[in-house]
């Protein structure tokens, strides 16, 4: 693809001395070679981008400007967003194998299953009674899909995901491998003797559009009603979703991130990687939750939180600097004590 060509595709302003080069890939900018194009989006990495073999680079105003002199030799695509730009532009260099439209003969659909059209469904697909999938979905090999299922249009189940029964997955949906959809709910009552008896779920899930699920995620199932993923929340890999949990519209959760039965997760949250969410909890919209967190108690809307149990950031920032200076401050109790012949008892 022609250099000038992915400047109309981003509607970048190109500053180049060859429009017309064949641009082969886009690669990060310490890997690239001439023919390739990368893209800045972090100061981190500028150091990176005046190095790099790359022919091109897409950046923004202010990267422009520190780079033009530093690199006369480079082309450059300015634009208002590196990163959204690079997301659209990767579509171009997609070598993905192509999807087959087709329904083997060796998954096996049950009668009472309805699939809407260009529909695919690989080998060792179960899908059973009463499914609806919608057009465009496409099965992978060795998923489940229990009675009752509904899918959406335009989804897609990578290769071992399980759907359980009577849950229902929205249009634009993409579920990657390992990840099982509707699984029991984590509840147990016990008795006199501290036996513990299982509390059937008896609810499902609720996956609403444009929703994306990394691999080996669980999603468990209700007690009662639906657990509900909003609207455009992207999850990351290994994440465990409890029972009546609902996680609210674009929010996106990092690696590892454990949230327990009945949580309710607000709109636009930003959650990092290992955090732990305690159950019957609520957190506000446009929450941002640092990685390690413990999550204990409500979080306001707008609100950053930090640390183990999570407070607010600014409350951790002055506790962090408490315990940097204990060291110091231990050795003046010392000295204090012994010049007052005291002891930490006393």
């Amino acid at each position: 693809m022609k250099l000038i060509e992915i400047a109309k595709i981003l509607d970048a302003v190109l500053v180049s001395k060859d429009g017309n080069k064949e641009i082969l890939r886009i690669k990060a900018l310490e890997d690239a070679t001439s023919d390739d194009i990368g893209f800045l989006s972090n100061e981190k990495y500028f150091n990176y981008a005046i190095n790099t073999k790359a022919f091109a680079v897409i950046v923004d105003e202010k990267h422009y400007e520190m780079l033009k002199e530093k690199r006369e030799d480079l082309s450059f695509l300015i634009v208002k967003n590196p990163y959204l730009s690079f997301s659209k532009l990767v579509k171009f260099f997609d070598n993905s194998p192509e999807v087959q439209r087709t329904i083997s003969d060796k998954a096996y659909i049950d009668d009472t299953a309805v699939i809407g059209r260009n529909v695919g469904i690989y080998p060792g697909v179960y899908i059973g009674r009463n499914v609806i999938i919608g057009d465009n979905s496409v099965i992978y090999p060795n998923c489940t899909i229990e009675d009752r299922v509904r899918i959406g249009k335009d989804s897609i189940l990578y290769s071992n995901v399980v759907v359980r029964y009577d849950c229902k997955i929205g249009d634009n949906v993409i579920i990657h491998s390992g990840t099982v959809i509707g699984s029991d709910g984590f509840g147990f009552a016990p008795d006199e003797h501290m036996v513990f008896h299982k509390i059937l779920q008896i609810g499902n899930v609720i996956i609403e559009n444009n929703v994306e699920i990394g691999s080996n995620v669980s999603i468990d199932r209700a007690a009662l009603g639906s657990t509900i993923i909003g609207e455009g929340v992207k999850l990351d890999n290994l994440i465990q979703v409890g029972h009546n949990v609902v996680i609210g519209k674009n929010t996106v959760i990092a690696a590892q991130t454990g949230i327990s039965g009945s949580t309710k997760i607000g709109n636009y949250n930003m959650i990092g990687g290992q955090v732990g969410f305690v159950g019957h909890i609520k957190t506000g919209d446009l929450v941002q939750v640092g990685a390690q967190s413990g999550v204990t108690k409500n979080i306001p809307d707008k609100s950053t939180y930090f640390g183990t149990p999570a407070r607010p950031i600014k409350e951790i920032a002055k506790i962090e600097a408490i315990l940097v200076r204990l060291p110091r401050m231990y050795k003046v109790l010392r000295k204090l004590l012994r010049k007052f012949n005291l002891k930490i008892e006393d």
